[in-house]
């Protein structure tokens, strides 16, 4: 029977938000209001062509809002939470502490 309710847990996780990269990202941007690709690199410490697949991704889900434009001459990205991003940020944690408390 527990092996079942475990089972049931497992599909209630978020496979986007399963990778380390995404949840980095969906983690940091759910305490700011706003970060830019600089700052996200340098938190995650990931490459940039890895970050920016990611985000990608979570763009294309909805879960984040990605502003390209440009500061002086140099590009510059701006990623923002959604209220769909933040539901899905907080169903995986309660999914999260579903498995803390077997």
């Amino acid at each position: 029977m527990l092996e079942k309710e475990v089972s049931i847990m497992f599909k209630s996780l978020d496979p986007l938000l399963h990778s380390e990269l995404r949840l980095a990202v969906m983690s940091i941007l759910i305490s700011v209001e706003e970060a830019d690709f600089v700052y996200l690199k340098e938190q995650t410490k990931a490459t940039s062509g890895n970050l920016s697949v990611q985000i990608e991704k979570l763009s294309e889900a909805g879960y984040i809002d990605v502003e390209r434009g440009f500061q002086g001459k140099r590009t510059r990205t701006v990623c923002r939470k959604t209220e769909k991003g933040v539901e899905a940020f907080q169903k995986y944690v309660e999914a999260l502490k579903g498995y803390l408390s077997l």
